[in-house]
């Protein structure tokens, strides 16, 4: 296998365990919001946390790495539109990734109070919840225009 294949096959495993991890997160996500039962919710937002530490971040950390060393390697200037469109929207997921972070550790401490105290959880975090969802959706559309764009490189 040459470095290139190697590169790229890393570089699409590391796409998919963001992009999936990412569709469980939302699944999860929805599944707490329509249980609106405190202890569901609060593990559920536990587990989701522990994906996010350990799966997403490592894999939002190396994907842009392996992105520009494979590009080293293919012989492909930085400059080229969809390089450049990628790396966009790579932010604009990031930007939507780190509010979700916040959110969920909220949403997981405000259950987690809720359950303890045996009460319902609090108008706020139903719609904390209701964020997270919209963020995560926009999140995985702006993933797949990327995905898109790495195998079409069509700009």
């Amino acid at each position: 296998m040459t470095l290139y294949l190697l590169l790229k096959t890393l570089h699409t495993l590391l796409a998919a365990v963001l992009f999936g991890v990412a569709l469980a997160g939302a699944c999860l996500a929805w599944r707490a919001s329509h249980s609106r039962e405190p202890q569901v919710v609060e593990v559920l937002f536990s587990n989701l946390i522990r994906l996010e530490v350990w799966l997403i971040a490592p894999a939002a950390l190396l994907l842009p790495l392996g992105g520009l060393v494979l590009a080293k390697v293919a012989g492909w200037p930085l400059d080229q539109r969809w390089l450049l469109w990628s790396v966009g929207l790579y932010v604009l997921a990031g930007l939507c990734w780190l509010p979700l972070l916040w959110l969920q550790v909220r949403i997981r401490n405000q259950a987690r109070r809720a359950f303890h105290d045996g009460a319902l959880l609090a108008p706020e975090t139903v719609g904390q919840l209701a964020l997270r969802l919209k963020l995560s959706g926009l999140a995985l559309v702006i993933l797949l225009a990327i995905f898109a764009l790495m195998v079409v490189k069509p700009l």
